[in-house]
C-alpha cells in the first residue's frame, strides 16, 4: 500500500467514528440548553448526574473498548469464531457491570449530600438518576457495538445512530422537561426519559445492524447468547479493565484542574470550562483517528504483517500531526472569536472571560499536539492488546507529575489557573513521549 492509500484507508474509518464523537458530546450540550432554561437547580443537578453517569460510565467502556483490537486481530488472522466470542463476552461484560453499579445511582442523593452537595440539588440528581442510571447497560452495550462494528468496517452506521439519537435527546426531551404537547412537566425527570430513549434506540439500531445485516450474518453474534465463554471472558476483562483505568484517570486529571481552578475565581473557572469544551471538540478528532489506529494496527498485527501496520500507524499520526497543526493556528489567531460564541455579549462578566480564556486556549495549542499523541500512542499500543504497562504509564504521567505540577505551577509559584493547564501540558507532553516510545519498541520489526 502507497502513503496515500493508508491515509484514505484511515480517514475512511476514522471520519465516521469521529463525527460520531463529535455527535456524543451535542447530546449532552443540548441537555444543558434545554435544562439551562428550564431552572438553575434543574441544571445543576443535571450536569452533576450526567457527570456522575461519565465517570463511571467510563471505568465500565473499557470492556466495549477492548472489543474493537480483539475483534480486528481475530479477523485478520482469519479466526471468524474468536470475533463472535470476543464480542459476546463483551457484552457480558457490559451487562454485568450496568447492574452492579446501578445501586450506586439509586443511593446518589445521600451519598452526594455526604460529599457536601446542597441536598436540594442532591435530591433532584438522585431523581434523575435513578431514571437515567438504568440506561449504563445499555449505553455500554452502544460501546460494544459501535466497537465491534468499527473493526469490521462498518462505521457508517455509528455515525448515522448517534445522529439519530441527538435528534430523538431533543424530540423527547423537550416536551417531557417543559410539559409541552400535552405531555406532563417532568423536569429532571423528563431529561431522564430522554436519555434512556436515547440509549434504547441505540442499542435497538446497533444490535440489528450487527444481527441482520448481511454482509455480519456469518458471524452470528447472537447464536447461543446465554452461554458463557469463560477464555473469552477473561481475555476481554483482562484487556477492558486497564482501558477504562486509563480513561478514568486522564478525566480525572480534568476534573481535579477543575476543582482547584475553582479556588482561584468564578471568571477563571468559567474561562477553564469554555476552553476545556473547545479543546475536548478537537480531541474528538483525534479519539477518531485513535480509534482507526487501533483497528489497522490490530488488523495488520494479526495477519502478520509488521511493514502494513508500522505504515498504517506512521499514516495515524501524521493525520493527527495535521488536524493539531490547523487547531493552533484557529485557536492562537482567533481566541476570542471561538470563546465569544459561548458567552452573551450582554453579560458584564464577557470581557474578563473572554480575556482569561485567550490564555487558556493558547496553552491549550500548546498541549494540543501532547494530548494528540498520546491518544494515537493508546490506540496503537491496544492494537498490540498492550494496555496494562500503558496505564501505568498514564497514571503516573497524569497523576505522578501533571497534576503536581499544574498545582506547583498555579498556587505557590504564582501563575493560578495558567499554571494548572501548564501542568496539564507537562503530564499529557510525558504521557506522550513514553506512550509513542513503548509503542514503537514493541511493535514488531518490517
Amino acid at each position: 500500500m502507497t502513503r496515500a492509500e493508508h491515509i484514505r484507508a484511515t480517514l475512511t474509518l476514522g471520519l465516521p467514528l469521529i463525527g460520531s464523537n463529535l455527535a456524543q458530546m451535542s447530546l449532552h450540550v443540548s441537555d444543558s440548553v434545554m435544562l439551562g432554561r428550564y431552572g438553575v437547580e434543574e441544571l445543576a443537578a443535571v450536569v452533576l448526574g450526567t457527570s456522575m453517569f461519565f465517570v463511571t460510565f467510563i471505568l465500565g467502556a473499557g470492556f466495549g473498548q477492548a472489543v474493537m483490537p480483539m475483534v480486528a486481530s481475530a479477523l485478520g488472522r482469519g479466526d471468524e469464531a474468536q470475533v463472535r466470542r470476543d464480542a459476546r463476552m463483551g457484552l457480558w461484560l457490559s451487562i454485568g457491570y450496568g447492574i452492579c453499579i446501578y445501586p450506586l445511582f439509586w443511593f446518589s442523593g445521600p451519598i452526594l449530600v455526604a460529599a457536601g452537595q446542597n441536598p436540594a440539588v442532591a435530591a433532584l440528581t438522585q431523581e434523575f438518576l435513578r431514571i437515567a442510571g438504568a440506561g449504563m447497560a445499555p449505553a455500554l452495550l452502544v460501546m460494544v457495538f459501535k466497537s465491534y462494528l468499527a473493526a469490521l468496517g462498518k462505521t457508517q452506521v455509528v455515525l448515522w445512530s448517534t445522529l439519530a439519537a441527538v435528534v430523538l435527546n431533543i424530540a423527547v426531551g423537550w416536551p417531557l422537561i417543559f410539559g409541552h404537547l400535552g405531555l406532563p412537566e417532568l423536569g429532571v425527570r423528563g431529561a431522564a426519559i430522554a436519555s434512556l430513549a436515547v440509549q434504547a434506540l441505540n442499542v435497538g439500531v446497533l444490535g440489528g445492524y450487527a444481527a441482520r445485516h448481511p454482509d455480519l450474518r456469518r458471524f452470528e453474534l447472537f447464536r447461543r447468547f446465554w452461554r458463557p465463554d469463560w477464555p473469552a471472558l477473561w481475555q476481554v476483562a483482562r484487556l477492558g479493565a486497564p482501558i477504562g483505568a486509563t480513561g478514568l484517570a486522564e478525566a480525572g486529571l480534568f476534573q481535579a484542574t477543575a476543582l482547584m481552578m475553582g479556588w482561584i475565581g468564578t471568571v477563571e473557572l468559567a474561562s477553564h470550562g469554555i476552553a476545556l469544551e473547545i479543546a475536548a471538540m478537537s480531541y474528538m478528532v483525534h479519539l477518531g483517528v485513535a480509534s482507526a489506529a487501533t483497528i489497522r494496527v490490530a488488523r495488520f498485527h494479526g495477519q502478520g504483517a509488521p511493514g502494513l501496520m508500522r505504515q498504517a500507524s506512521v499514516a495515524a499520526i501524521g493525520i493527527s500531526v495535521a488536524v493539531g497543526i490547523a487547531v493552533v493556528a484557529l485557536f492562537l489567531s482567533v481566541p476570542g472569536v471561538i470563546i465569544g460564541l459561548f458567552l452573551s455579549a450582554g453579560n458584564p462578566a464577557t470581557p474578563a472571560i473572554i480575556a482569561y480564556g485567550s490564555g487558556l486556549l493558547a496553552l491549550a495549542a500548546l498541549f494540543q499536539f501532547a494530548d494528540a499523541m498520546q491518544a494515537i500512542a493508546l490506540g496503537m499500543l491496544r492494537g498490540l492488546k498492550d494496555t496494562q504497562v500503558p496505564m501505568v504509564l498514564a497514571i503516573v504521567s497524569y497523576w505522578g507529575v501533571g497534576l503536581p505540577a499544574g498545582y506547583i505551577l498555579g498556587f505557590p509559584l504564582g501563575f493560578g489557573g495558567h499554571g494548572l493547564w501548564l501542568g496539564l501540558v507537562v503530564g499529557l507532553g510525558l504521557a506522550a513521549v513514553m506512550l509513542m516510545t513503548r509503542f514503537w519498541r514493541r511493535a514488531p520489526a518490517a
